[in-house]
């Protein structure tokens, strides 16, 4: 992406975007439930203020582990103190990562499924995440990417899943996701 066009979505919108009613168009459970069991260690890159990181720490339960990663210290900072509300600090490993990387090498090989909901078009090199992304995953772990239709054409969608695939990403199916191009992508 070129760099005019870097941009990370405000923290005010953070509060938006965490709004309940969301859940009746893009419900986490739906979305993630047939993929993220109990036990998992899943990664929620880009998330926020924690809009699916919650709902993720229940799906994993007390033996499971989210790491939820922004490049924002503030989405990072309201993220902690929600999952400390909810009793779920114990299951989330929150941090902030640079704009250039993810800063996980601790995980790499451990996380069996990676989510990135609407914050891949913000990534400035598209190429060095999927290849981060790639390493985290265990072999054969799923990825399930999602990019807001308003901020993304259908042309740079099709480009970035043929980044994927060219870090070793299959694609495993579409996904219906409101508003949302959506696609289960499993690590080869």
């Amino acid at each position: 992406m070129p760099e005019h066009e870097h941009h990370v979505c405000p923290i005010w919108v953070g509060h938006l975007l965490n709004n309940p009613l969301r859940k009746l168009y893009q419900n986490p459970q739906k979305i993630l439930g047939r993929h993220v069991r109990e036990g998992m260690t899943v990664l929620d890159f880009g998330c926020a203020m924690g809009f699916f990181t919650l709902p993720l720490a229940r799906m994993v339960g007390p033996e499971g582990k989210v790491i939820a990663v922004d490049v924002q210290a503030g989405m990072i900072n309201k993220l902690a103190k929600r999952a400390q509300k909810a009793s779920l600090s114990n299951r989330i490993t929150a941090r902030v990562c640079p704009p250039d990387a993810l800063g996980l090498e601790e995980f790499n090989g451990k996380i069996d499924f990676a989510l990135a909901f609407a914050a891949v078009h913000e990534v400035p090199d598209t190429s060095h995440f999927f290849r981060e992304v790639s390493t985290l995953l265990k072999s054969a772990g799923k990825f399930l990417l999602a990019e807001p239709k308003g901020h993304v054409s259908d042309s740079r969608f099709k480009a970035t899943l043929t980044i994927a695939e060219q870090h070793g990403f299959r694609i495993l199916q579409p996904l219906r996701i409101f508003r949302s191009y959506g696609i289960l992508l499993k690590n080869t």
